[in-house]
């Protein structure tokens, strides 16, 4: 890793294979497991940064690329100082590639072997990204971690439209990597690139990619193309066969999961890194995380209810307000309520974080994950 970045294995589940590490970064240091809420234009919606600096403890924020660069701009941001002024956070950022966003624009978009030909969502203007220009994107942002241009392909796949996903996302990490190595040859880098795994649900697919870019010898790795509508058991399934095949001293980072509950079980398969949108998105529409299940805040039998949403948490929210209290702002449509509820999802995220790597740290991760296994998935 280039400096000041170093990865370091702290502690391993010999059962599991669980890992409980520590990554320094320039701008801090961040314990592994690790969840990443996400911010996707410079902002956790409903959260101040120093909520989720001082209150949260959050060490490390997920960014936008497709959007920043598209408003206000990556050029905006750099001559502003970059994304950590900019947004006034003083910890780590990962930015995304803006692939998955733009090959969600399906009738928006053009693929070809050069890149993505999209027009903006915003204006109609026509856009292209390339393995190069995104890693220009985000060294401007300047990411602490940075991903490679990668094909992402909605679920289900066949298998030749997956294989040539997979080629097209190898060849493009090679060009991005070599890109990136040229301007770390010229400059001091802001971040690291990562590339991205891809396969779709094909076992062997993901086998190939996976060593195909362990040949590229990055400083990381993540995997993509899961949570795009395809059973759970799957998305579990295909980390356990990329992850045994990913560098051991390289953090590894699966792209946008999960429900509470799947936390500990893509920990359990070597995972390092998660991000996902469920606690900030699920909080403004309603659905507040509990150590009992879901609860939806609308419902009629909180009307009265003078608990907080959760007895065992220790978050601001639950420590101050009342489900009654929460349910009048919800159907009142008052702004007070996401920010509330979204303090309240994120801090149960990264509870579950710190009982992880407590249970790893402490030899006792094989029994947690039982003890998880069997709780029910409740609906409340």
């Amino acid at each position: 890793m280039i400096a000041p970045f170093r990865f370091e294995i702290e502690a391993e589940c010999p059962v599991t294979g669980a890992r409980a590490g520590r990554l320094e970064t320039p701008h801090g240091v961040i314990e592994t497991p690790v969840f990443m809420p996400v911010g996707t234009q410079g902002s956790v919606k409903g959260v101040s940064q120093r909520q989720l600096a001082e209150e949260l403890d959050v060490r490390i924020l997920l960014a936008n690329t497709y959007h920043l660069y598209l408003r206000p701009g990556h050029e905006t941001v750099a001559r502003l100082g970059g994304l950590h002024r900019f947004m006034s956070w003083p910890r780590a950022i990962l930015t995304d590639s803006g692939g998955y966003q733009v090959f969600s624009l399906s009738h928006l978009r053009k693929v070809s072997d050069e890149g993505v030909l999209f027009r903006s969502h915003i204006d109609g203007a026509s856009h292209l990204f390339t393995p190069e220009s995104t890693v220009d994107v985000q060294w401007a942002l300047g990411s602490d971690i940075m991903m490679a241009l990668d094909e992402c392909l909605a679920y289900p796949a066949t298998h030749e439209a997956a294989r040539k996903s997979v080629e097209r996302t190898v060849r493009w990490a090679r060009a991005a990597m070599s890109h990136y190595r040229r301007r770390v040859g010229e400059a001091s880098a802001p971040g690291l690139l990562f590339p991205i795994v891809q396969g779709s649900m094909y076992a062997d697919l993901r086998a190939e990619c996976a060593d195909r870019l362990v040949e590229l010898e990055a400083d990381g790795y993540a995997i993509g193309g899961l949570s795009v509508g395809e059973p759970r058991p799957l998305s579990l399934e295909m980390v356990e066969v990329t992850v045994p095949r990913l560098p051991r001293q390289a953090p590894r980072y699966v792209m946008g999961v999960g429900l509470p509950e799947e936390l500990a079980e893509y920990v359990a398969r070597g995972v390092d890194m998660m991000d996902c949108v469920l606690p900030t998105r699920n909080a403004r529409n309603g659905c507040l995380f509990t150590a009992a299940g879901r609860l939806i805040i609308k419902q009629a039998r909180y009307r009265d209810d003078p608990a907080p949403v959760d007895g065992t948490c220790a978050c601001s929210t639950c420590r101050t307000y009342s489900r009654a209290y929460l349910r009048h702002l919800f159907l009142a449509g008052e702004m007070l309520y996401s920010s509330l509820a979204t303090v309240h999802n994120i801090f149960r995220y990264l509870d579950i974080m710190r009982q992880i790597r407590q249970a790893i740290v402490l030899g006792t991760f094989p029994r947690y994950l039982e003890h998880v296994r069997s709780l029910p998935v409740l609906e409340r």
